[in-house]
């Protein structure tokens, strides 16, 4: 089955349109080039379900409270049971706690993502601009880039200006009943510490949030705190187990269209990070650091947010390659990190793939 796309057109912000039974689909705006998120609506019994909130703008409050006063009307009532957040990222996490107080009803995240929120909103335990930009220096970034993300410091708490300080704890496997459809909690990594993506074998349903995504690969990025991990391994083993739900799934990404088409859509994402593996490692022949490599990775001009993903996303393929054992990391006197290309190195170590 190719994937398609049933629906031609998302909603307008504020307004809902039924994807599925019981199913709501919203759509809101971002202040990037990424420019929208699409969250969700469950019916659940005598009331709601929400899944994801939105980034903290003041047209996305208004967005909501045009909602929730629509929902008060209905037959099911404006009561908010639960609020589900995927991840921690501020367009995901952003007005939780907002909502909380609105409504009164309680956040299930998983652990990984309630914590991964706090100590980056306090920047405490390697999380925050200054690791960031340490991180960036020792990769190669130069000094006018690395001042620009300096300024956007507390970027992460404007999109976040409260947090949750109590939630209900998301695990994997667990099965919620939402209404009259049992939804299983499925985790995933790479792109987040424990991302939870919601699927409903009642509806045949996937919430795929960041996980998978119809047009756009999702960042995958290394992270200060974790400056070894192979991120791309993670969030690629995360997504095969994708391709064990039927394949007339609906899929429904956090970004883009609802799709049809897991299998497809795996086998492209995989492709893809491939053929950027391959360019790195060519470009490799000799010693390449993550910022040399940025316009290897990305033909484009990037602005200073884009810069941010980017560079972790750079240095994601570069760990990734040097895991295989297909690339070898060097560290000079001043700390520089720069990777070569291990082709017809005799015994070059390979660390292999997950």
């Amino acid at each position: 089955m190719l994937p398609d796309y049933p629906f031609a057109a998302p909603p307008a912000a504020g307004e809902t349109f039924e994807v599925a039974p019981g199913i709501h689909w919203l759509r809101m705006p971002l202040p990037f080039a990424l420019n929208h998120i699409n969250l969700w609506l469950l019916e659940d019994d005598a009331g709601w379900t929400i899944v994801d909130t939105g980034f903290a703008l003041d047209t996305v409050k208004e967005c909501w409270q045009k909602i929730l006063s629509r929902l008060a009307t209905t037959a099911h009532g404006g009561r908010i049971s639960r609020i589900i957040v995927t991840h921690f990222h501020p367009d995901h996490l952003g007005l939780a706690a907002w909502l909380q107080e609105q409504t009164g009803a309680p956040v299930h995240m998983t652990l990984g993502e309630y914590l991964t929120a706090h100590a980056v909103w306090h920047e405490v335990g390697g999380h925050g601009n200054q690791p960031m930009l340490r991180q960036f220096r020792a990769h190669g970034l130069d000094a006018e880039r690395c001042t620009a993300l300096e300024r956007r410091s507390g970027g992460y708490n404007r999109g976040v200006p409260t947090l949750p300080t109590t939630y209900q704890r998301l695990f994997a496997g667990d099965e919620l009943t939402i209404g009259e459809h049992r939804w299983r909690v499925r985790v995933g990594f790479g792109h987040s510490p424990e991302h939870a993506a919601l699927y409903s074998p009642d509806l045949g349903v996937l919430i795929s949030g960041d996980m998978l995504l119809p047009k756009i690969s999702t960042n995958i990025s290394v992270f200060a705190v974790t400056p070894m991990a192979d991120s791309l391994a993670d969030f690629l083993h995360s997504i095969d187990r994708y391709r064990e739900l039927p394949p007339e799934t609906l899929v429904l990404p956090s970004h883009g269209l609802p799709f049809h088409g897991i299998e497809q859509r795996v086998n492209a994402l995989h492709a893809h990070h491939d053929e950027r593996l391959l360019v790195l490692e060519e470009a490799c022949v000799s010693p390449r650091s993550a910022a040399e490599l940025l316009i290897t990775l990305f033909p484009r001009d990037l602005d200073t947010h884009q810069t941010m993903f980017a560079m972790g996303e750079a240095i994601a393929h570069l760990n990734r390659l040097e895991h295989a054992g297909r690339l070898r990391r060097i560290e000079d006197q001043h700390g520089l990190i720069r990777f070569v290309s291990m082709r017809g190195t005799a015994g070059a170590p390979g660390t292999g793939g997950r």
